[in-house]
């Protein structure tokens, strides 16, 4: 191999496929990245089994060839090197050499025949949106999918294709977050629930230029979203995902509408007193036109209020603080309505009109 190529581009390549390699692995060809020329570029790629990323930069070949080099060891070099021309050639005995200016470095490689091809995936159906919306839908949803491994489907998001629109839904058992999206498809239907990691390593590297798109391909067992330049390959998660449908009803007892950055900032300051421990809940009640806030522990107590519109029946009512401040900081109106059956019954979070996000929280009970 022999191909040079800018450092910026090296480096933006290399960060983005290492989101991909492999930590712990009884396989150390997976700790590497692999290197691949084509007609004037360079393809970078790490893949872990479940997660695989494919990057392309232009380059300038002179010999075509095919390595991998240790990810670490080999980051770290690029990170260090001068914004300048970078030449990677590797001998017969693969050891590979990486030039720029006037640093020199010589590293041992591997034959990248070894390393694991990344599933194939055939792009005949796909949905497409714009790189953007992902992005803030993901950050709308991720904080809730589940980290314990008591039921696996949900350390994954539901994704669904359905009635023209993408829908995004996280559960952890104690909350559901529901975010949704025109597409200009009419017909399509789909789901499948994506790996919670995925996504949030996805997120990093999807772009919040309005005008970069992406598109997304499905099979039985794996997603594929194309970046353009960038490509990423992930397992789906199996088995039977919550039914979120049934859990947001319209009907409500009580309703508030609210200045969310407001009661975002109310319920942060109570926070302090609560330590957000599920034991030291924060307290709401509604009274009329106005919502107190208090929260009471070892510590001292805080007292808020806030002027809200009600609709319906008084309520005291207590959370875990930092379900209800993930939601709001996710939201990006300015006003939100929050509807409640009862004490005992979870709160709804939504739109003062639409419906592209809904957040279910279970109360906690109050020691009467």
């Amino acid at each position: 191999m022999n191909v040079s190529c800018t450092r910026n581009d090296l480096l933006n390549s290399v960060n983005i496929v290492l989101k991909a390699v492999s930590s712990r692995t009884t396989l150390p060809i997976l700790e590497c990245i692999l290197l691949e020329t084509d007609d004037n570029t360079l393809k970078l790629t790490g893949n872990d089994l479940e997660l695989g990323i494919e990057s392309t930069i232009p380059a300038h070949v002179e010999k075509s060839g095919c390595i991998a080099l240790e990810a670490k060891i080999f980051s770290e070099i690029v990170r260090k090197l001068p914004e300048e021309e970078v030449k990677i050639t590797v001998d017969s005995n693969l050891m590979a050499t990486i030039k720029c200016a006037n640093s020199e470095f010589k590293i041992a490689a591997q034959s990248g025949t070894d390393f694991p091809e990344l599933p194939k995936i055939e792009r005949d159906k796909s949905i497409t949106l714009k790189q953007s919306t992902l992005k803030d839908m993901i950050r709308q949803t991720i904080f809730s999918v589940a980290t314990e491994e008591t039921r696996p489907i949900l350390t994954g998001e539901l994704i669904q294709i359905k009635s023209g629109a993408l829908h995004m839904v996280s559960v952890d058992g104690y909350r559901v977050s529901y975010r949704r999206t025109p597409l200009s498809i009419e017909n399509e239907e789909n789901e499948v629930v994506v790996p919670g990691k995925t996504l949030g390593e996805i997120s990093k590297i999807l772009s919040s230029e309005e005008e970069d798109n992406v598109s997304i391909y499905f099979t039985d067992k794996h997603i594929l979203f194309d970046l353009g330049d960038s490509t990423v390959v992930s397992r789906l998660l199996e088995g039977e995902f919550l039914k979120y449908e049934n859990s947001f009803s319209e009907d409500y007892e009580t309703r508030i509408t609210v200045d969310r950055k407001a009661l975002l900032m109310s319920i942060e300051r109570a926070a302090l007193i609560s330590r957000e421990g599920k034991k030291n809940p924060i307290k709401m009640e509604m009274d009329s036109d106005r919502l107190i806030i208090t929260s009471n522990t070892e510590l001292g107590t805080a007292h808020e209020e806030l002027p809200i519109n009600l609709e319906g029946k008084d309520l005291i009512i207590a959370f875990n603080p930092k379900y209800l401040i993930d939601a709001l900081k996710s939201i990006d109106d300015d006003e939100v309505a929050i509807q409640f059956m009862s004490s005992l019954n979870p709160c709804i979070i939504q739109p003062v009109s639409g419906n592209d996000y809904k957040y279910l929280i279970l109360p906690i009970r109050l020691n009467v």
